[in-house]
């Protein structure tokens, strides 16, 4: 007896939306996908992989979410996410909420439950369309198999279009077990494809770019200012350029760290109070005026300093109202603004006033940091061991490794003292101070730059959020090494003041606690690992050593003082 199920002889081979949703992706240009199976995507991951979308499966949504935000920033390229419906959908929020937050390229996509059912109490139904409305740019729902591949074109496109962004894309369970011929599949992708969104460019007026290169020539203190998203626009030639031919000193923010080399004669980095107070005129490409550079505001800032802002959002030009606005792509605009020079050069050369006070200032607070970083302290404090760390990433040469960095003291004092010599080489808590993106960033790179180790420089609160996915690195052997700064809690130990220790719970431990000296390095060792445990400079010189060389999934487990280090330096106010 025949099969009833089975496809007749001569008949069009069914495609489901699985596997239309897989051969979108493919097609439109998807070959890497992070995410956490189960119903009803596990067949789309199947599907997905067996087209050569390398899948690279999770424990928990959060983490996938945040590779696949840092993924897009890497690569220029959306991100793909992809979550089962209800709260695997809310646990991916965090990353796609990420992406928006730091103006990443990202795509979220997630089941969600047979349409005929909502409203009636079906399993793990959420109303998803609404519910990432507010951490999206651009959300929409297939309602039928017919609309998948035109639903994804949208999604990748949107992700990428003016300023990046996460976007969501919604199938539901019916949806996916819909069914159309092949044929008719290869029609639907022809068609999305031949509609995709083209990329409006602004064009910057010439007269902008005159007035700008005029503000800059004319200025006495000078100072350009650059982010992650020059680094985005792939500009570090364009700007090595300009400074270069100018002249300028030049700041990064933190992920704008390496664009040009933090050993650059013109870096400010060192000088930073002295650069961001006492410029006239500031340009700003690729960097918001937010919390990180003070909002552009006395007392960090001159009260009569000229600010020429070049963002690629109209909206965000707006928003800080600058003295001259420049609406365009970082690096089409520097391209124009070093046209302009070469017409009509001008330098400061070494001997400017501004260079030199610059320089001298450099020069002092370097000397002040190596210093301190010279001396061997036992019990670690955080300078000793950050500078072992620091010289045996520069002992690698290039390719530089990726460096993660994420926690309070860790973070803070890792960004004065590691060192980035190439572009995108960063990646740390972002815009939004997102704590617990340590392993999902370093999965994020070692995937989009399998050429580079990965090293992670995190506290043991950051390390914490994410620590299961030390098996997601030994299961796919990837190039990371974990180093956790383990100082026994938040900022370290118990430092509650007399008064705080009271109540009917005052011998429970304080909210800022962990268990001391915890094994973290045994935790990879479970599951196939390398863990070291090192509380002297020779055991972390070793570690670093043999885990360098190895290029093979490592913990390093490095044993702080709980009372080194403080509140993180520019948000002590608002604790």
């Amino acid at each position: 007896m025949a099969d009833p199920n089975s496809n007749p002889i001569g008949a069009p081979t069914p495609i489901d939306g699985n596997v239309l949703a897989a051969k979108s992706l493919a097609r439109f240009g998807v070959d890497r996908m992070f995410g956490v199976v189960g119903i009803p995507v596990t067949s789309l991951a199947n599907r997905a992989l067996a087209l050569g979308v390398r899948f690279v499966a999770f424990h928990n949504e959060q983490s996938a979410g945040y590779a696949a935000s840092a993924y897009g920033y890497l690569t220029g390229r959306p991100g793909v996410l992809l979550t089962v419906s209800g709260p695997g959908c809310v646990h991916g929020l965090a990353g796609l909420s990420n992406a928006m937050a730091n103006t990443w390229p990202m795509v979220m996509i997630s089941g969600s439950c047979d349409q005929k059912d909502f409203g009636r109490g079906d399993f793990q139904e959420l109303d998803q369309i609404e519910a990432v409305k507010p951490f999206s740019k651009f959300s929409v729902k297939a309602k039928d198999i017919r609309e998948i591949p035109s639903c994804v074109a949208r999604v990748l496109d949107q992700a990428v279009l003016g300023r990046p962004g996460g976007c969501y894309l919604d199938i539901p369970s019916d949806v996916l077990h819909q069914t159309v011929t092949e044929s008719e599949a290869e029609s639907l992708l022809d068609a999305a494809e031949k509609c995709g969104l083209k990329e409006e460019i602004p064009n910057v007026l010439s007269s902008q770019i005159e007035e700008a290169v005029a503000l800059l020539r004319g200025a006495k203190r000078p100072l350009i200012v650059f982010g992650k998203g020059a680094a985005f626009a792939r500009a570090e030639d364009e700007l090595k350029k300009l400074v270069e031919v100018s002249g300028i000193p030049f700041l990064p923010t933190p992920m704008g760290k390496g664009l040009l080399p933090d050993t650059h004669e013109l870096a400010a980095t060192a000088a930073r109070s002295l650069a961001i107070g006492k410029c006239d005129v500031a340009l700003v490409i690729g960097a918001r005026l937010n919390w990180l550079l003070h909002f552009g505001e006395p007392p960090k800032w001159s009260p009569d300093v000229k600010f020429i802002l070049a963002d690629v959002s109209k909206e965000e030009v707006e928003l800080r109202k600058p003295f001259l606005g420049l609406v365009g792509d970082a690096k089409r605009v520097l391209e124009l603004i070093n046209k302009q020079i070469k017409d009509d050069p001008f330098c400061l050369g070494r001997s400017h006033p501004w260079v030199e006070a610059i320089s001298k200032k450099t020069k002092e607070n370097v000397s002040r940091m190596e210093a301190q970083l010279a001396k061997e302290v036992v019990p670690f404090n955080f300078l000793t061991p950050m500078r072992i760390i620091r010289d045996a990433i520069l002992g690698l040469g290039s390719p530089a490794p990726i460096l993660v960095s994420e926690g309070a003291n860790t973070m803070d004092i890792g960004r004065a003292v590691l060192v980035q010599t190439e572009p995108r080489t960063r990646l740390d808590a972002g815009t939004w101070g997102t704590m617990g993106v340590g392993l999902g960033y370093c999965i994020a790179a070692a995937v989009a730059s399998p050429d580079r180790l990965v090293v992670a420089v995190e506290g043991d609160s950051g390390f914490g959020f994410s620590a299961m996915e030390v098996e997601t690195l030994v299961r796919y052997q990837l190039p990371v090494v974990v180093i956790v700064f383990n100082n026994g809690g938040v900022y370290g130990g118990d430092r509650r003041t007399p008064e705080e220790i009271d109540g009917p719970y005052k011998h429970d431990p304080a909210p800022t606690s962990f268990v001391p000296t915890a094994g973290y390095h045994t935790l990879i060792e479970a599951f196939g690992g390398t863990g070291y445990l090192v509380a002297t400079p020779e055991e972390l010189k070793h570690a670093l050593s043999e885990s360098f060389s190895a290029r093979k999934p490592a913990v390093v487990n490095v044993i702080i003082d709980p009372y080194a280090g403080s509140e993180s330096g520019r948000l002590q106010h608002k604790n």
